[in-house]
């Protein structure tokens, strides 16, 4: 066996590399400084296998004579995509680390449209002068949300910003800023990435006054905190976690009373914020954004992208002279969204109006018959049971059990929507080696691992992945 020092001899020089024939072609079509920095990369990886004792004469010589494929292996890796698409075979609807609601096809045409040529985002066609970016959504809120009751000094407006957070710190800037905000103990939630809301609370210069228990607060609690520095009675939906057993927490109902009776303000944050009824796929207990404007609260904060199924945005709807001292306060400049999250705010909220719900794939997913996808199912597991019977027949044992689909994004918890999922084991992998080539594959499937096998659920993969998903597990689990 040669010493490091020897090993170290045998590798080539950039320079000897990006003169070579094998990589002639490459440097012509991508450029000697990026494949330069290509080559630097995998001799490097090399250099350090040696040191870390991994590389012997003959493993060194089977890396040399590949060295010009994973040269152009390093190059596509550095001048790929890191951001991609995947099939999410995972049943959770609203992934927050897939991306959560897929945009509908109207959507994306949209920004297509609208974003490769100039377009009228803040220009007001009939009148030739500057207009405002609101109107383009604003229009159709009002439409959606119209049926509130109340005066025509209640009507309701709604403006955008970049995620609920935003909407939240916004709305209690504008609205509490130096005052106090009652809320109950049992709603000073944790959101997605470690964000608190007594955290955003307190950069928006709103002071925090907890009342009641983690798991008991009263209205009385509310009415007793209430003094001359109190700006905003805040309601906070639980919508990533419950609470069960011994619990009270006062209704939106008596909070607009004691809201009404002060004369203050009542903030909701819904978190999620539908506006679609839920109670249609069986899922009860998790309000609209219709349903809290509608008894009464005075403003409200949602998502864009989870059960809207839009874009990420954060939503502030409510009472149009609130919502117009919102949009006048100068954080809203910083917060605002741009070009591209007005197009597909709009092209979904269309389709809401339209009342065409299966047009918004979350929604359509969420409406998808336990039926449908075991028929789907079905399919899938006969193209790979045909496939084993080929010439290098596969190493997967898939069956077809019963299981439940997630709505995720933090809605509804405890809300599960029926389904079929395919179970995997493969007889010369582990169900997590399994997962990782599945995550590995082109394109990456990520899926589920329970009790030593891989779940597949088809609710979240589109019908038209079917295929290359068979084509992705018949590659994987052929040897």
């Amino acid at each position: 066996m040669k010493a490091q020092a020897e090993l170290y001899r045998e590798l080539p020089s950039v320079d000897g590399l990006l003169h070579s024939v094998a990589l002639k072609g490459l440097v012509a079509q991508e450029g000697q400084a990026a494949v330069a920095d290509a080559c630097r990369a995998v001799l490097t990886r090399l250099r350090n296998e040696i040191t870390a004792g991994y590389l012997d004469t003959d493993k060194l010589k089977l890396a040399l004579s590949e060295l010009h494929s994973a040269v152009q292996q390093e190059l596509f890796r550095a001048l790929g995509y890191s951001l991609r698409s995947v099939i999410n075979a995972t049943g959770v609807i609203l992934h927050t680390n897939l991306g959560r609601a897929p945009l509908a096809a109207s959507a994306i045409e949209h920004i297509r449209a609208t974003a490769a040529t100039y377009s009228n985002l803040e220009f007001d066609l009939d009148s030739g002068e500057r207009g405002k970016r609101d109107a383009h959504v604003d229009r159709l809120f009002r439409k959606l949300l119209s049926e509130t009751a109340g005066p025509p000094e209640s009507a309701i407006s709604t403006i955008v910003v970049n995620n609920n957070a935003a909407a939240v710190l916004l709305t209690l800037n504008t609205l509490a800023e130096g005052g106090e905000v009652i809320v109950s103990r049992g709603e000073l939630v944790e959101i997605g990435g470690s964000f608190r809301i007594p955290d955003v609370m307190g950069k928006s210069g709103a002071i925090l006054r907890e009342v009641g228990t983690t798991n008991r607060t009263r209205i009385a609690d509310f009415e007793n905190a209430i003094t001359e520095r109190t700006r905003l009675l805040l309601r906070v939906h639980r919508s990533n976690f419950e609470i069960t057993g011994f619990t009270e927490q006062p209704s939106v109902k008596e909070l607009v009373t004691l809201s009404h009776k002060h004369s203050l303000p009542l903030m909701e944050d819904l978190g999620s914020g539908a506006l679609f009824e839920l109670s249609a796929i069986g899922i009860q207990n998790e309000p609209s954004v219709l349903d809290s404007l509608r008894a009464g609260v005075h403003i409200v904060t949602y998502s864009g992208d989870k059960l809207l199924g839009g874009p990420q945005a954060g939503l502030i709807s409510g009472h149009e002279g609130l919502v117009k001292k919102v949009r006048s306060n100068s954080l809203f400049r910083a917060l605002r969204v741009d070009k591209l999250t007005y197009a597909a705010l709009e092209a979904t909220l269309l389709a809401y109006v339209k009342r065409d719900y299966s047009a918004v794939p979350a929604l359509r997913m969420m409406l998808t018959p336990k039926s449908e996808i075991t028929q789907r199912a079905e399919v899938l597991l006969s193209n790979i049971q045909e496939a084993g019977k080929s010439a290098r027949p596969t190493h997967l044992t898939a069956d077809l059990l019963d299981g439940d689909s997630l709505l995720g994004g933090g809605s509804a918890p405890s809300s599960t929507l029926p389904t079929t999922v395919i179970a995997l084991t493969c007889h010369s992998l582990s169900a997590n080696e399994l997962a990782a080539r599945l995550r590995a594959s082109d394109p990456p499937v990520i899926a589920r691992v329970e009790e030593g096998r891989v779940l597949l659920d088809l609710r979240t993969v589109f019908p038209e992945q079917d295929e290359v998903l068979t084509k992705v597990l018949v590659r994987v689990a052929t040897p």
